[in-house]
């Protein structure tokens, strides 16, 4: 592992706009995407986190999540590691006005990866028979879906409007561009940067 190259491990949620940002750019990172679905069992996510950080302890790392494990800063001081700047993966694709701004008024947002694995993390939570506790919980503090497309989507439409069905919320849309994503990434690579000692 060279100085000019961490490796960038983390959240498969934005695997298809991370690795066009590292085409687009000739960045020579390599990556280690986790299972989307994780960050809805703490317990497999710790353990799955834990256990990649600690197969690369000889690697220069730079952790893409945001605040998704309630020992996540644990894990990575653990590691010597790094992660991204923001509190969720949104946040990083929207920058922080507008994540928060659509928050405020009632989002849930929906990615393309969580939409299509949609029925199959819903049914391991709530069971595949309590759309009333589903509906129930989402419409305590949300007022609609977003689904955020990029320029790296496909069609997801379907699907996404399966889960606002499911939910019971209308369904909206934003297109989203990767410029704060990209931001985020730099950032936190030349974070991880700054601290690599200098050679002797």
């Amino acid at each position: 592992m060279t100085a000019a190259n961490p490796m960038l491990l983390g959240c498969g949620v934005l695997k298809r706009e991370i690795l066009h940002l590292i085409e687009k750019n000739r960045w020579s990172h390599d990556t280690l995407f986790l299972d989307p679905a994780l960050h809805c069992d703490f317990d497999k996510l710790g353990q799955t986190l834990r256990s990649a950080l600690a197969t690369r302890r000889d690697r220069d790392v730079v952790v893409f999540y945001g605040c998704c494990h309630p020992l996540m800063e644990e894990m990575l001081e653990e590691a010597d590691a790094l992660r991204t700047e923001g509190q969720n993966c949104i946040e990083m694709l929207l920058g922080h006005e507008l994540f928060m701004a659509e928050t405020a008024n009632g989002a849930f947002f929906v990615l393309e990866e969580w939409a299509r694995s949609w029925p199959r993390v819903v049914s391991s939570s709530f069971g595949t028979n309590r759309l009333d506790v589903i509906r129930e919980i989402f419409h305590t503090d949300r007022k609609y879906l977003l689904g955020l497309r990029t320029p790296c989507s496909s069609d997801f439409t379907t699907e996404a409007k399966a889960a606002a069905r499911m939910a019971g919320l209308p369904l909206l849309w934003k297109d989203v561009a990767l410029d704060h994503l990209e931001a985020v990434l730099r950032a936190a690579v030349a974070k991880r940067r700054r601290r690599q000692p200098c050679p002797t």
